[in-house]
């Protein structure tokens, strides 16, 4: 039969179609064996493997993460040469060398003793009754009448859609980096990438000082959780972090910084405060996220575990777990007392530059450069929604928190409480919705119980870099590409 019969009937171009399938599912197949494949974490194993199969330790312009995706797909490609019962082999001999490969770094006696503060914080049994009070909380909100529920949601997400723009201020010379209300909602913190972290009176937006001690972009500020309130302003009620691999403590009546703590190999992209005060994390371009002692200002922790650059990082609430997200599109959740991953976040398609703990303990949302945000549960370890949130990268990620010392509820009698939706308005409400930002120039602001949009925010810029919500519910702030932060608020405040 010739080739135009083989045309005319069609079985030739099913056999080529047949042969296209195979070659498409052979490289999916060696990409999933790829990624069992045990390939050392440290560079100079990856360049001795590199050397033993007879390629190039390194390329120009070649990174230690791109190093290792190299080795990794140069060793599934000898591997798919070998066959299949070679590749049954190699695996063998792989999860062997994994066995062998796993290690323990010796930690020191501080990090030791860290553990232990950071275990009698967040148990149940400590000194701090912070998990018991918030489970028990919930048990009671579990049992509130539907209709109570139903009014609550309707009040506050009345108020959320009323938000509209109060204002807008220069804070910089170069684009804001982040920004963040104070615990007492008078002050609020801009980072700039001109290396200039700047405070500044709200809703006034008059500048308070700035505060100068870094030579390169400053990529995230965090508040110390008593500062403005309980804490003497002249020692630590600031921290930030910065391109020059730093991250400063900062009191609030100085423009220097109180210690310069250094460790990082490259650019610090965010910093959090430990619910404690006692505690630092930093995330950073050299893969790596660490912890350091306020106190002592000394590293406690520097913990490995992403294949790329650690870009996002946030304790959660009760202070046991703290969560990294990473130029790998992976997040991570990490038992602080154990030093254990306790959830791995994997589904994002493109990095993670946002992460946020819901206030109940046990949901944490991840926004991603696939314009994506993902809710996580940690009980069920699994993710429970994905928003297709903004139309490019998502920046930042906040849920609105009340404080214990902000919400004061009218007065009433013992009788008036057991039914008044506004007593329970003051617990029930915290975590009942979000904040997001993108670079698509929006912020938005999402419910946080079936995840759908409340209300669409426009700036006056093409990247929004951050976005926070105060503590009262009043204001919210967002930090822009052009250099500006704008104010939000209700109409009617």
């Amino acid at each position: 039969m010739d080739l135009d019969a083989l045309v005319d009937d069609g079985s030739y171009i099913t056999e080529r179609a047949k042969l296209e399938n195979k070659v498409i599912l052979d490289e999916l197949e060696r990409k999933k064996k790829a990624r069992a494949l045990a390939v050392p974490t440290d560079d100079n194993r990856v360049k001795a493997r590199l050397r033993e199969v007879g390629e190039p330790i390194t390329l120009f312009g070649e990174r230690a993460a791109d190093r290792r995706d190299r080795l990794t797909y140069v060793l599934s490609q000898i591997n798919a040469a070998r066959g299949d019962d070679a590749m049954q082999v190699d695996e063998d001999s792989s999860s062997d060398s994994e066995e062998e490969e796993e290690f323990y770094s010796p930690g020191s006696l501080e990090l030791l003793e860290a553990r232990r503060r950071l275990a009698e914080y967040s148990l149940p049994r400590s000194y701090s009754p912070r998990a018991q009070k918030r489970i028990a909380q919930q048990r009671l909100d579990s049992k509130m009448d539907l209709g109570r529920i139903v009014d609550i949601r309707k009040k506050v997400f009345a108020e959320v859609q009323k938000f509209t723009n109060l204002g807008s201020q220069i804070g910089d010379e170069r684009p804001i980096s982040q920004v963040r209300f104070s615990p007492n909602n008078e002050i609020l913190a801009t980072g700039s990438w001109s290396g200039m972290v700047k405070l500044w009176n709200v809703p006034a937006c008059t500048l308070i000082r700035p505060l100068r001690g870094h030579s390169d972009r400053v990529g995230g500020v965090a508040w110390h959780p008593k500062a403005t309130k309980t804490q003497n302003p002249s020692i630590v009620n600031l921290v930030s972090g910065a391109g020059d691999g730093c991250v400063n403590l900062w009191a609030l009546n100085a423009e220097s910084p109180l210690a310069i703590m250094k460790g990082h190999q490259d650019r610090v992209c965010r910093v959090a405060f430990h619910p404690s005060g006692e505690f630092v994390a930093s995330a950073s371009f050299d893969t790596t996220w660490r912890l350091w002692d306020v106190n002592t200002t000394k590293e406690l922790l520097l913990q490995e575990g992403h294949s790329k650059e650690v870009y996002a990082v946030e304790f959660q609430n009760d202070g046991s777990l703290v969560a990294s997200g990473g130029l790998d599109a992976i997040g991570r959740v990490w038992d602080l007392r154990t030093g254990r991953t306790a959830m791995v976040l994997d589904g994002h398609v493109q990095a993670i530059y946002a992460i946020g703990f819901s206030p109940n303990g046990y949901q944490v949302a991840t926004g991603s450069g696939d314009d994506t945000i993902r809710i996580w549960d940690l009980r069920s370890l699994k993710s429970l929604y994905t928003i297709p949130a903004h139309l490019s990268n998502i920046s930042d990620i906040r849920f609105f928190q009340i404080a214990e010392n902000v919400w004061k509820p009218p007065v009433k009698t013992d009788a008036d409480k057991s039914n008044d939706i506004e007593t329970q308005e003051r617990t029930y409400r915290s975590g009942l919705y979000f904040a997001s930002s993108g670079y698509d120039g929006l912020v938005k602001l999402w419910s946080a119980d079936d995840w759908q949009l409340l209300k669409t925010l426009s700036t006056d810029a093409g990247k929004v870099m951050s976005v926070d919500l105060s503590s009262d519910g009043k204001l919210l702030a967002s930090g822009t590409y052009n250099r500006n932060f704008q104010l939000f608020s209700p109409e009617d405040v």
